[in-house]
């Protein structure tokens, strides 16, 4: 997925999303110790597509606090 593509869901779609793909990196990695590993590359790219989708939730999550402290600031 793009990271457009992860921006267009939702928080709970986003948790979802991590979950799955952080059993697919623990699957990868339990193929990787026993040599049944095809492409060890898809590792880097289900890292990557985690490290995207933290990235996103604490975008979020700053988004939410920014205005909540500038409404504190100018009463």
């Amino acid at each position: 997925m793009k990271v457009n593509e992860f921006r267009e869901l939702s928080g709970l779609e986003l948790e979802k999303k991590a979950s799955d793909l952080k059993q697919e990196l623990f699957n990868l990695r339990f193929q990787l110790a026993v040599n049944q590993l095809e492409n060890p590359m898809r590792i880097r790219a289900v890292k990557k597509q985690i490290a995207v989708i933290k990235t996103i939730q604490r975008q979020r999550e700053l988004a939410e606090q920014t205005p909540a402290k500038g409404l504190a600031a100018g009463e």
